[in-house]
């Protein structure tokens, strides 16, 4: 202790610390008895992870669930299937979900767009019911959509059965893969994401308040989203941006509101030094192999290439990095093979469809994947076979790809 230390100071010392131990001890930690507290904190530029406490571990989302919701809801507005105006009729079942809810009535409509505010402010189960039953047809069809669809964003560990997060013993996720769809919404919807930031919205007569407490409160956080049942505890997401520097940070299992937004705004004050500087920079050399800012339009990458790009793609996975589909991904995620770069959705939809149509049996359940990509000039689409369970697995498919006139390039 210096010299100059007063007791005055010391006092501020201490009484600093004992209120963090308290803070921590009403999150969760692991000298808790909390087994309902999981956290991690991701590095949104390169995928590192700067705090990891039972990342891994099954959790149920609760109303983080509503992310994947709105993600499908975005990629729906994306590829033309609607529009904001478009009216959804809310069915029985979506009337009856519990609270919190706007009270929609059966036999009534309600337009995406107010849905999809309703979900980003109040958290509304009717209506994410509603948008579900839309998107899907059934609910059961909507948990099937966005359990695959989390497989393809690299969310192994977790199982969606309904668009709300309302109890499910069946529906699981993990605080790291929650990080992952934080960052997949944040990259692949750059025009719709702004909604999280939306801290109050009308709806007829009744003003929509933000559960979200952080936005607009402290520095540099642009949403996403808040969560709560008696099995999850108390669960949050959080987008922050300062300085050329940005991260996803996940809490779940927060014993109150208050104590999961106080951990979270220490989380985010520890760990946003300690992020890569200028994410424009960087994302767009780290958060996909770098050859992909190469890609050449209306082809596929030359096979003369594949060679060296798998290599450095290789040469990156060794990164201990959460991942979406384009964070370079670890050895435990699985392996993807690439076939070519477009500048549109539909012609990369086609490629891949002509692939499999030519090659076969020989990808075997191979899943098909078309992956946005804003590079600095245009946006790309990449067109990638997905779901190779190894390394030799993904580079013996790119082979036989080769045989058959396909360049690719195989990478985690």
């Amino acid at each position: 202790m210096s010299a100059a230390a007063t007791p005055y100071s010391c006092l501020r010392l201490i009484t600093t610390a004992l209120i963090c131990a308290v803070m921590l001890c009403s999150v969760g930690s692991p000298a808790t008895a909390n087994t309902k507290y999981a956290g991690v904190v991701v590095d949104a530029a390169t995928g590192k992870i700067l705090y990891a406490d039972h990342a891994n571990s099954r959790r149920y989302p609760a109303s983080l669930t509503k992310m994947m919701t709105l993600y499908l809801t975005f990629e729906g507005l994306e590829k033309g299937k609607f529009d904001l105006a478009t009216k959804i009729k809310v069915s029985r079942h979506a009337a009856s979900e519990p609270a919190s809810k706007i009270w929609l009535r059966a036999g009534s409509y309600i337009t995406v767009k107010d849905a999809m505010h309703a979900l980003v402010t109040k958290s509304a189960n009717d209506a994410a019911t509603a948008l579900g039953e839309f998107l899907a047809g059934s609910e059961t069809k909507f948990g099937k959509m966005a359990t695959r669809k989390a497989r393809s964003l690299g969310m192994k560990n977790t199982v969606f059965r309904n668009a709300h997060g309302l109890p499910d013993r069946r529906q699981y996720t993990t605080a790291r893969d929650m990080a992952r769809l934080g960052i997949a919404l944040r990259r692949d919807f750059p025009n719709h994401y702004a909604i999280f930031k939306t801290r109050s919205y009308r709806y007829g007569k009744t003003t929509l308040r933000s559960h979200n407490r952080l936005v607009g409160k402290v520095r540099g956080v642009d949403g996403i989203k808040t969560g709560y049942i008696n099995a999850s505890g108390f669960n949050l997401v959080t987008s922050a941006k300062h300085d050329g520097r940005s991260i996803v940070a996940v809490v779940m299992g927060g014993r109150t509101a208050r104590s999961r937004d106080a951990h979270m705004r220490d989380l985010i004050h520890r760990y946003m030094p300690k992020a890569s500087r200028d994410f424009k920079r960087q994302g767009r050399s780290m958060l996909v192999a770098k050859a992909d800012t190469s890609l050449p339009i209306q082809a596929p990458l030359p096979i003369a290439r594949v060679q060296d790009v798998e290599q450095r793609a290789f040469e990156q996975s060794t990164v201990d990095s959460v991942t979406t589909s384009s964070v370079p991904m670890s050895a435990t995620e699985g392996w993807s093979v690439q076939i070519g770069a477009f500048p549109d959705e539909a012609a990369a939809t086609r490629y891949l469809a002509g692939a499999k149509q030519k090659l076969g049996y020989k990808l075997g359940m191979m899943r098909q994947s078309v992956e946005p990509y804003l590079s600095s000039n245009s946006n790309v689409y990449r067109a990638r076979f997905v779901g190779f369970s190894s390394k030799s697995e993904a580079w013996a498919a790119c082979a036989e790809m080769k045989k058959h006139g396909f360049s690719c390039w195989a990478s985690m």
